[in-house]
């Protein structure tokens, strides 16, 4: 069923509309570097979002931070965006690129498209703070793996 999985340009809009529809627990990203989408024959059926890091000291010009991905469940969608959004990556000049998943999560199609987990982040209370006051996301409190493309 997955022989015709292939990868296909997908603009911003409707990346976020697919993470919207799809995603089990984070809304669309603010913006990106590019997106790409997963299609089986002509139907999409997984996006994947690349953007600028979220982390401030890991944002060096040379690092890029996947910060969605999303797919319908078909077998092998994840793993194809991964290795899609570091070929694009380097193919752009970049030499890095980060992703983080929460600690329950397996990881099993990140480690299939050759990242490697290499650090544990503890659960944070939120971003809000006194002097930037910000909206819950419903992330607060999740422990992430930080994971890095090979």
């Amino acid at each position: 069923m997955t022989a015709d999985l292939h990868v296909v340009p997908v603009v911003f809009k409707d990346a976020c509309g697919f993470v919207e529809m799809w995603h089990r627990h984070h809304d669309a990203p603010q913006g990106h570097k590019f997106s790409i989408g997963a299609a089986l024959g002509d139907v999409l059926v997984g996006v994947i979002i690349v953007g600028r890091p979220v982390a401030r000291h890991l944002d060096n010009g040379q690092t890029l931070e996947v910060t969605r991905l999303a797919s319908d469940g078909t077998p092998n969608v994840c793993s194809l965006l991964y290795s899609a959004a570091w070929r694009a990556a380097k193919a752009l000049g970049f030499t890095r690129l980060i992703t983080y998943i929460q600690a329950d999560e397996p990881g099993t199609s990140l480690r299939a498209s050759g990242w490697r987990d290499i650090a544990a982040r503890p659960a944070r209370p939120g971003w809000n703070v006194p002097s930037r006051p910000r909206h819950s996301n419903g992330t607060e409190g999740i422990a992430r793996t930080l994971w890095e493309a090979l």
